[in-house]
C-alpha cells in the first residue's frame, strides 16, 4: 500500500493487537503493573475494564507474555458460553483430552487433577478472559467455585476478567456478589491524553522502521486526538486513513486536512465520501481501508 513511499517495513497502524507494538502510556503501564503484581501475588480474581478500542486486548496478550515460564496461561477470547462449555474450553486450553460425552463430575475432575499436577511442578495457572463482560452469570459463578480449589500456600486457578465497563454493573448483582468480593485488584483503562496521542503515534511508526523526523504535522496531530477522543483503536484507523490520503496526494506529511477528511469518512455522524481525486489514482484506496478494517 503506502509503505514504500513512507519508508515503512508494515503498516504501523492496525488494529490487530500485536504486542510488538505495545505502547507504555502511564494507563497501559499501571495497568500491566497491576495485572504483574497481583499475578505474582497469588489473586484469584483480577478485573480489568475500559471503553471499546482502549486496548484491553493488546494489554491482555503483553501480560501472558510477559509472564515468567512459571506461569502456564489459558486464553479465551469469547467466554459468551454456558457453563459446560466454558469449563470445557478451559479443559482444552489446559491440554487435556476428553470425550466428547464426558460427564460434568468427569469433567470438573479432570481440570482439578491438572491444575494440582501443574502446582506440583512449581507452575501458577492463569485464566484470561476477553469480553469478560459477556460472561453469562451462571458462568461466573462457575469459575468462582473453581477458585476454590487452592493447596495450603495459595489458588490453583487464578483469573483475569477483561472487559468494558458493563462488567460492573454485572459484577453489582446479589447473585455474585461473593466473586464481586475476591476482585481485590483492578484497574480501569482510560484513553490517551493530547501528548500521550503524539507519543503513541511516534512509537508505532519507529516500530514500522520509520527512520524520518516527522511524518504527522502538529496540526494533524491535534485533530487525531480531538477527532479521536484518545481511543487508541480511532486514532489506528484515523492514522492509517490519512497516511492513504496524503499518499494518494504524493505528500511526505499528513496534514490536518487529511485527519478531518478520514475523521469525515470514518465517524457514523458525519460520514462522508472519500475525495473525488482518490478515484484517478488507480489503487482504490478507499475500498483498500475498508477491507483492511473488515480484515481485522
Amino acid at each position: 500500500m503506502y509503505q514504500a513511499h513512507f519508508g515503512l517495513r508494515e503498516v504501523p497502524f492496525s488494529i490487530t493487537p500485536d504486542t510488538s507494538f505495545f505502547f507504555t502510556s502511564p494507563h497501559s503501564q499501571e495497568a500491566l503493573n497491576t495485572l504483574l503484581v497481583a499475578a505474582r501475588n497469588g489473586e484469584g480474581f483480577i478485573k480489568i475494564t475500559g471503553e471499546v478500542g482502549t486496548g484491553k486486548t493488546l494489554l491482555c496478550r503483553k501480560f501472558m507474555a510477559t509472564l515468567g515460564a512459571d506461569f502456564v496461561t489459558a486464553y479465551i477470547p469469547n467466554p459468551y458460553l454456558e457453563p459446560r462449555t466454558l469449563m470445557l474450553a478451559l479443559a482444552d486450553e489446559l491440554g487435556l483430552k476428553l470425550e466428547k460425552d464426558v460427564d460434568q463430575h468427569q469433567l470438573l475432575k479432570s481440570i482439578t487433577n491438572r491444575l494440582m499436577e501443574l502446582a506440583a511442578q512449581d507452575k501458577r495457572v492463569l485464566l484470561c478472559l476477553d469480553e469478560a463482560q459477556a460472561i453469562p452469570i451462571d458462568s461466573l459463578e462457575a469459575l468462582r467455585l473453581l477458585t476454590n480449589l487452592e493447596t495450603e500456600k495459595r489458588k490453583l486457578l487464578q483469573i483475569v476478567l477483561f472487559g468494558q465497563p458493563e462488567l460492573n454493573r454485572h459484577l453489582e448483582l446479589d447473585s455474585i456478589r461473593q466473586l464481586a468480593q475476591r476482585i481485590t485488584f483492578h484497574y480501569h483503562l482510560g484513553p490517551l491524553s493530547r501528548d500521550d496521542v503524539e507519543y503513541y503515534l511516534a512509537h508505532r511508526l519507529r516500530v514500522a522502521g520509520f527512520t524520518g523526523s516527522r511524518l504527522f504535522s502538529r496540526g494533524a496531530v491535534a485533530k487525531l486526538f480531538s477527532a479521536s477522543g484518545g481511543i487508541p483503536r480511532l486514532v489506528n484507523i484515523l492514522a492509517h486513513k490519512s497516511l492513504m490520503l496524503c499518499y494518494g496526494e504524493g505528500r511526505q506529511q499528513v496534514g490536518r486536512g487529511h485527519v478531518g477528511v478520514a475523521a469525515k469518512d470514518t465517524l457514523p455522524a458525519r460520514r462522508r465520501r472519500w475525495p473525488w481525486w482518490l478515484a484517478g489514482t488507480g489503487l482504490v484506496i478507499a475500498a483498500c481501508g475498508t477491507t483492511w478494517m473488515l480484515s481485522q
